[in-house]
């Protein structure tokens, strides 16, 4: 019941869209006691919102950073939120194995282990950043798991233009950045039946640096890595864009028929570029995203590839 008020009690007063409502008013509405209503702008206020409350005006919701299952907005499927995890893949995975619904969404307020790419660590300062991952189950062939990371990366493209009013670019295959500098990274992993190559579950971790700042990033990151709002204030909620993405992620699945959204937005094509494929480091020029996601490109002695997997550095020139 408590819960019930309180989740009512926020909707009345996002409806209000920061106008007070009079506690009468909403006891009346939500058809419970002053005293209940009370209770439930205690709590809300307790999980981050920011509730003021003001004698004979009422109530009135100025923002803040909720961090609960409510702030994560309508979601179609269940939702694990911790204050701190090891790493939202590492549950994710072991939710899938468990037999998790389609959807579900693991979500951290920060991240002890947090992991990239190719086994590397990824920063995840408490209380600064979207740490989230999603369990999906599409019914794809395993070779076709990399259109996940694609779309994941349109997700957060659509969940932060539409939350934040600001525009991402993309870098192949799974970094996103903003005013030159890495915002969000993404690493999907996958369990696959090994019999008819089919995707059992795919899990799809985001990591999206939200107010953290360069003292909040280990030395050999701070010139490198960013924030949509460094230092802060952000004016969404981290559960809010968390449920953004997860909502965004869901609607293209499993066709994630977004393939050119994803070049627009993806600024690599047309620059020389360093490629490092395993123990190989080579120079080449980028040239377009293939229909299957790959990155075609041309080495300096004419060959012409197209990567699925690599991991590529922007050069100044071809001779850089």
């Amino acid at each position: 019941m408590a819960s019930t008020t309180r989740q009512a009690l926020l909707q009345a007063l996002s409806a209000a869209e920061g106008a007070y409502i009079s506690g009468q008013q909403l006891a009346e509405q939500l058809g419970v006691s002053r005293a209940a209503v009370h209770k439930a702008a205690a709590a809300l206020t307790a999980q981050g919102y920011a509730l003021e409350a003001a004698s004979r005006r009422g109530y009135r919701l100025l923002g803040g950073d909720p961090f609960c299952t409510e702030a994560v907005g309508p979601y179609p499927a269940p939702v694990q939120l911790y204050d701190t995890l090891e790493s939202t893949n590492r549950t994710a995975k072991m939710l899938a194995l468990e037999g998790a619904d389609h959807g579900t969404l693991v979500l951290a307020g920060g991240q002890t282990a947090g992991r990239g790419r190719l086994g590397r660590s990824f920063a995840s300062p408490a209380g600064k950043g979207v740490y989230c991952s999603v369990v999906l189950r599409p019914p794809l062939p395993a070779a076709n798991a990399q259109t996940a990371t694609i779309g994941a990366a349109v997700a957060v493209c659509r969940a932060v233009q539409t939350l934040c009013g600001l525009e991402l670019a993309i870098k192949w295959v799974n970094d996103l950045y903003y005013k030159g500098k890495k915002v969000c990274g993404i690493l999907t992993e996958a369990g696959t039946d090994l019999e008819s190559g089919q995707l059992e579950w795919l899990v799809v971790g985001i990591g999206l640096n939200l107010t953290a700042t360069a003292e909040d990033f280990p030395p050999e990151l701070a010139d490198k890595a960013g924030s949509l709002y460094p230092g802060g204030p952000a004016p969404v909620s981290r559960a809010a864009l968390a449920g953004a993405i997860g909502r965004e992620l869901l609607a293209l699945c499993p066709g994630f028929e977004c393939l050119d959204e994803y070049r627009a937005r993806c600024f690599v094509p047309g620059h020389w570029v360093t490629v490092c494929i395993g123990t190989e480091t080579y120079a080449a020029q980028a040239l377009s995203i293939d229909d299957t996601g790959r990155l075609v490109v041309q080495r300096e002695g004419g060959r012409t590839e197209a990567l699925r997997c690599g991991e590529v550095t922007i050069r100044p020139t071809k001779t850089d």
